[in-house]
């Protein structure tokens, strides 16, 4: 009798582990189905709900741990617990910015690797082809996880397991087609390919030990006196066709989700190694896993920095979907906060190749590609500006406004500049990475209520090695996340140099810096919309490596007509002390690419080379 009251008992345990999944996984769906820019109480409620119910779940299968395996639990199935646990703190992080989620997201999984939760499948009679879907979807989470906190070598060491974890189900499953997993396995070759360009780079992420300049501080404290703006929030999407990316991670959003990040001081990303026991606890944690509670994790958190600002990262997103985002963050955006709104995407009509032929392929007549076209120009034309109306640069073959995809109605997927005019009730930092992103000037002098700060990027790329846009991210964007990577990519350095060399390039490129920051901030032509802003780390750095880049582009010696297309522009316009024409800004250029050996690919004016010898 005894015997049987024993497993009478674990039944009841298994059975009550099966209700606690159920559950968790309701709850977990909520927490994953609300819509990106999502913030406040009610997703703080589902994540709480959602957490609660993984932490009981979690520890029932470690107190009971010998009797649900006794009924059959499988170690696969205390790996997808954990494994849901680290995507709720992957999602967390996503909303709040707070990297000790991040950093909780890569204990778990890193604790099911190395306990090798899933793996202990593999020597079935009868493989699960759902129990390998589900491992490969954690390899990838996991890859994601570890690129974001800078683990290159652990990412490598995960892209080798997953290309021969498709390998190995390829065999095992002869009969499926595994097409979509080699594609992956392709797409994070380019990633790491693209990301692991410089080896000897510093992180993305703002360091206040390089991007602060003490000798600015005195200057950049005057703006105290008058309202100054804290970026707050940022909405960050990108759209290219065969544009690198990792699952819904592309290049493009994952430099800038960096880029507006502090990066953590001291030994704050070093994650402590803890040896699992018999039943999988962690040797070092009371009860059963003080890392799935919420509120010691604060302890995670770096005294030292201020809080990241919060981003909402979309992936593909439709233009009712991006505005909906955008309508929920400006609505709780604080009164002193500006919200940064990044858009990479094409704006030529390549990308609406879909929509201009019927389902079987044949090209549209005539009298219905007229009416689109007019109905085009009648919206291009509800917003009216000089800047605009008077550029020679915005071609008819290109509408004005940007293609956020290629499936369905076309039209559909078309972001005009008016569609983002009603939220400029609220202060606004737009950055448009674009060929057709000078279309976006009819927003300036067309706001709702605050002016906005916009970057525009160049029309046409510019580069002087076989380098292209798609082989590593776009060229703008990197300008803004990592400049001296691209420069480096610009002219065509090899990223193999020497660490003296690269250090003294930091060095040089650091004085600019200074320099331009100091001159902005003493300046009395400068705008009070980029004075407001001036007092924020990010901000400011985007505004600097701007000038940086659109200095660099002008000097450059390029082999089209038409230079003006390779120039990024800023509205409003920033003081001409800072201008690609002053000598301030000529002269740091001149050191810079001579110090590189890469003074032949500029054009100077001799005054300034004159100048610049004689010192």
């Amino acid at each position: 009798m005894g015997r049987d009251d024993d497993r009478g008992a674990a039944s009841e345990v298994l059975a009550e582990f099966r209700a606690l999944v159920d559950g968790a996984d309701r709850k977990f769906a909520l927490v994953r189905d609300l819509p990106p820019g999502a913030r406040g109480p009610l997703q703080l409620l589902y994540f709480r709900k959602a957490f609660k119910a993984y932490t009981r779940l979690w520890q029932l299968q470690q107190r009971r741990r010998s009797e649900l395996v006794s009924e059959g639990l499988c170690r696969w199935e205390i790996g997808e617990v954990a494994s849901r646990i680290g995507q709720l703190f992957y999602g967390q992080y996503q909303r709040t910015s707070e990297v000790r989620f991040l950093l909780e997201a890569y204990v778990f999984y890193e604790a099911i690797m190395s306990r090798g939760y899933f793996q202990a499948a593999w020597g079935s009679v009868a493989p699960d082809l759902k129990l390998r879907y589900k491992e490969l979807r954690f390899h990838v989470r996991f890859l994601i996880v570890a690129l974001l906190l800078n683990r290159t070598d652990e990412a490598v060491k995960l892209a080798d397991r997953f290309r021969a974890l498709v390998d190995e189900s390829k065999a095992a499953f002869s009969a499926t087609n595994f097409r979509e997993w080699k594609q992956v396995v392709q797409e994070i070759s380019r990633f790491l390919k693209a990301d692991a360009y410089f080896k000897i780079a510093r992180p993305l992420r703002y360091n206040v030990i390089f991007d602060a300049h003490p000798s600015s501080f005195p200057y950049i404290s005057r703006f105290y006196t008058s309202r100054v703006l804290r970026l707050k929030d940022a909405l960050l999407t990108s759209y290219h066709r065969n544009e690198i990316k990792l699952a819904e991670v592309t290049l493009d959003t994952f430099r800038m989700i960096q880029c507006l990040e502090w990066e953590p001081s001291g030994s704050f990303y070093q994650v402590p190694v803890k040896q699992p026991s018999e039943n999988g606890a962690l040797n070092d944690q009371n009860e059963a896993s003080g890392l799935i509670d919420i509120n010691l994790a604060v302890d995670m958190t770096d005294p030292d920095l201020p809080p990241n600002p919060c981003k909402a990262i979309i992936y593909h997103p439709s233009v009712s979907k991006l505005i909906a985002a955008t309508a929920t963050i400006c609505d709780e955006l604080p009164s002193d906060g500006i919200l940064l709104i990044y858009i990479s995407s094409s704006g030529k009509t390549d990308c609406s190749v879909d929509f201009q032929k019927d389902v079987h392929g044949n090209s549209l007549n005539f009298s219905k590609a007229k009416h689109t076209t007019q109905a085009s120009q009648k919206r291009e034309n509800s917003l009216s500006h000089p800047a605009a109306d008077n550029n020679p640069n915005l071609s008819s073959k290109i509408g004005h406004y940007l293609c956020l995809g290629s499936q369905g109605n076309g039209a559909s997927n078309n972001l005009y500049p008016e569609d983002l005019v009603p939220f400029t009730r609220k202060p606004l930092f737009l950055v448009i990475d674009s060929d057709n992103s000078r279309a976006f000037k009819t927003i300036h002098g067309a706001e709702r209520g605050e002016a906005s700060a916009l970057l525009l990027s160049h029309e046409k790329p510019l580069f002087l090695s076989d380098t292209n846009v798609t082989s590593g991210g776009s060229q703008f964007t990197y300008f803004l996340t990592a400049p001296l990577q691209a420069f480096y990519q610009l002219i065509g350095l090899s990223s193999d140099i020497e660490p003296d060399v690269y250090s003294n390039a930091e060095s040089l490129l650091s004085s600019a810096l200074v320099e331009w920051e100091v001159l902005l901030c003493t300046s009395n032509s400068l705008d009070q919309v980029w004075a407001q802003i001036l007092t924020d780390p990010f901000l400011r750095r985007l505004i600097l490596r701007f000038i940086f880049c659109r200095a660099v582009l002008c000097l450059l010696r390029s082999t089209t007509g038409d230079s003006t297309v390779h120039l990024p522009e800023c509205l409003p316009s920033l003081p001409d002390s800072v201008s690609p024409k002053s000598a301030v800004t000529r002269n740091h250029i001149h050191q810079l690419a001579e110090r590189l050996g890469v003074l032949n690919h500029f054009h100077f004016l001799d005054s300034i080379r004159e100048s610049v010898q004689s010192r």
